[in-house]
């Protein structure tokens, strides 16, 4: 199974709409900056047809460390989470 790199969605752009490799590059840039900011900023980004990309703030809590089993505070931390759409669902499910 092949990883898609931020190479390969620029060449996808530079292909389908025959953008420079530098536009295709900024577009990319653009586009997650844009989500990151948002996200940061505590707003949810919602993608039709893809999913919700949303920030989730967990709890501290008691964990175990998995070597030595001792027990050990892991502190709160906010997280970003993604949830598919159905529509992405399904696509997904019928591969």
């Amino acid at each position: 199974m092949a990883t898609i790199t931020r190479n390969d969605l620029a060449s996808n752009l530079r292909d389908r709409f025959g953008l420079t490799a530098t536009d295709a590059y900024k577009m990319i840039d653009i586009i997650f900056q844009e989500i990151g900011d948002a996200l940061i900023n505590g707003e949810d980004v919602k993608l039709s047809g893809f999913g919700t990309f949303k920030i989730l703030t967990k709890p501290a809590r008691i964990g175990r460390n998995p070597k030595t089993g001792v027990p050990a505070v892991i502190s709160a931390r906010r997280v970003a989470a993604f949830r598919p759409s159905a529509e992405f669902r399904t696509r997904v499910g019928n591969k």
